[in-house]
């Protein structure tokens, strides 16, 4: 059985300023990488050990797909059988303090 992907509002502001950003200067890749972003996403439902662990927390529940320079950081939750998406995070911004991931999904 899959688990359930909860995308939190932050992340989805961070997916829409992503795409606002790109968007002025590139509308159709902007549309793109909105989408890629989304469907890789979608894969945690099935698979949601896919990424690897955040090397900048020492909680193996909180884990990232890479989609360059974009990471997209998660959290799982076994026992309720959730992945909370928390950031969708440029690879060039400061590093994740835990603060950015206390708002759940």
């Amino acid at each position: 059985m899959d688990y359930k992907v909860i995308i939190a509002p932050r992340a989805i502001s961070d997916l829409r300023d992503i795409v606002l950003y790109v968007s002025p200067d590139r509308p159709e890749a902007a549309k793109r990488l909105g989408y890629a972003l989304i469907e890789k996403t979608k894969a945690l439902a099935a698979f949601p050990r896919l990424g690897g662990i955040v090397r900048e927390f020492a909680d193996k529940s909180i884990r990232q797909l890479v989609l360059p320079p974009y990471r997209i950081i998660y959290r799982i939750d076994d026992a309720a059988r959730v992945v909370g998406v928390a950031r969708y995070w440029h690879g060039a911004q400061a590093g994740l303090s835990t603060t950015e991931l206390d708002e759940r999904a």
